[in-house]
């Protein structure tokens, strides 16, 4: 052993101090939310979990210096998923005096019904996130549109937000494009392609099911429930105060055509951010310094209908602030109990339970939506599970595409329903639904990863070396985490 690796050795906390902190933020967070119902606080509550990390910490031989770089590594994690969340601020505060939202909305009025209208905002949403890799893009976009159709249509916000979101992270597991997707199976060291064929086992069988699961949820709102007078109330306040016109469906088009040629998410915002910005000036007359006043505070909108003032009044750069703020907080706090192995210390007590294949990858999926919770970030749910457990795999003769399936299966599809994570706080400022709100009605969320473990207790599609062709192998490692 190095002398280095000694060291960190020597320095591991203990497994009740480990578990201490993570209680420590399960109260303190029942307490603020249930006990003295003030959710806007999550804030202080994270900081105070960070504080409690350190202490245990430093009391494990860590010095104050090494944590504070812990907490600069978790926001530098942070830092361009908060600089893209930032434009995409600007991007909504561009798009809605552009008219380009508003189109969106009152074309889509015209066209859907409150009975498939959930269903299709799924499918949508999932067509656009595997085009686009993205699935904070698609949200940004197409779910902001939807979340203005479904309240012309008398959806209730959080049923659409939830329909938007099952769409959006299909993508984002399935897309050879998106960054998720890769990380996996980087993590798992299998081929991307071999990665993504293995997680059509679990997901698109989940995709089905939700679809069917928001059609039979539409038929509630069938059977002329629809308010035709608020609908034409509502087309007649969008055509009144805006430029309609299918010409402003060319800003979204233009995301996905940079999205598909591989252009970076954050230059794919400033772009698509320029783009409304001169069609508002071009189509609505909107001057210059209205315009970076819009990008900058957000859009606020007069056009005499409550409820579409209500949708259409946000955006702009300042309003992601408390959002980009939780970002930066909860992925500190994640660095912290990342670089003093907290989460190996917990992870490891799990290794009694990974002597079958059935035990395995339900450990598995636990870890990432435990790590989810506890760091804030998606990307280490998948990337320490993943790594920890890489050994177990092997040890089965599980194929690399099964570690790396599973690492998707709990990590990326669980990320959007953690208010303070990553994709938490992206969703809540983007479609303006508190995370709490939509998690009952994100259905994909809950099926992949209950679908991925009755596979393992069943055996289907438990894939290992001569069960199928594959082009992937385990790099030869030594390293054991159990």
């Amino acid at each position: 052993m190095s002398a280095e690796a000694k060291q960190l050795e020597d320095k591991r906390p203990s497994f009740a101090g480990a578990l201490f902190v993570i209680l420590f933020l399960c109260v303190a967070l029942f307490v603020q939310v249930f006990v003295i119902d003030e959710a806007w606080v999550t804030h202080i509550t994270l900081i105070l979990a960070s504080v409690v990390a350190i202490i245990v910490a430093t009391r494990s031989g860590y010095t104050y210096k090494e944590c504070q770089d812990a907490i600069l590594y978790g926001c530098n994690l942070a830092m361009l998923p908060m600089m893209i969340l930032m434009m995409i601020g600007v991007l909504i505060g561009s798009w809605i005096p552009s008219g380009t939202i508003p189109s969106l909305i009152y074309y889509g009025m015209l066209i859907l019904t409150p009975t498939i209208f959930l269903a299709t905002v799924c499918l949508v949403c999932a067509i656009a996130s595997v085009t686009t890799g993205s699935s904070w893009t698609t949200g940004a976009t197409f779910g902001v549109a939807f979340m203005g159709i479904g309240m012309g249509l008398g959806i209730p916000a959080a049923m659409t937000a939830g329909a938007v979101i099952s769409g959006a992270i299909f993508g984002d597991k399935m897309s050879p494009l998106s960054d998720s997707t890769n990380l996996g199976a980087a993590v798992g060291e299998a081929d991307l392609f071999d990665h993504i064929k293995s997680m059509m086992y679990t997901t698109i069988p989940a995709l089905v099911i939700a679809l069917i699961l928001y059609a039979i949820m539409g038929a509630r709102f069938a059977g002329g429930t629809i308010d035709a007078a608020q609908i034409s109330l509502v087309l007649d306040g969008l055509s009144a105060n805006f430029h309609i016109s299918l010409i402003h469906f060319l800003p979204p088009l233009l995301v996905v055509i940079l999205a598909v040629k591989r252009i970076p998410g954050l230059a794919v915002m400033i772009i698509a951010s320029l783009v409304g910005a001169a069609f508002a000036m071009i189509f609505q007359g909107v001057g210059l310094a209205e315009m970076l006043n819009y990008m900058n505070y957000g859009y606020v909108a007069d056009t005499g209908v409550e409820a579409l003032d209500s949708l259409l009044s946000r955006g702009g750069l300042q309003s992601m602030m408390w959002t980009i703020s939780l970002g930066f907080i909860a992925l500190s706090f994640g660095g912290i109990i990342e670089k003093t192995q907290m989460l190996s210390v917990l992870l490891e007590k799990m290794g009694a339970l990974v002597g079958s294949v059935g035990g395995l990858i339900t450990t598995h999926v636990v870890s990432g939506i435990l790590v989810n919770l506890f760091s804030a970030s998606q990307y280490m749910a998948i990337i320490i599970p993943g790594r920890m457990f890489r050994p177990a795999y092997k040890k089965l003769g599980l194929l690399p595409q099964v570690l790396s399936r599973t690492s998707e299966d709990s990590g990326t599809v669980t990320s959007p329903l953690v208010p303070w994570g990553l994709c938490g706080v992206f969703f809540y400022g983007c479609l303006g639904v508190p995370t709490l709100e939509y998690l009952p009605y994100t259905f994909l969320s809950f099926l992949v990863p209950i679908i991925a473990v009755i596979y393992s207790w069943v055996g289907f599609a438990m894939f290992k070396e001569g069960d199928i062709a594959s082009v992937s192998h385990y790099k030869e490692d030594e390293e054991s985490a159990f």
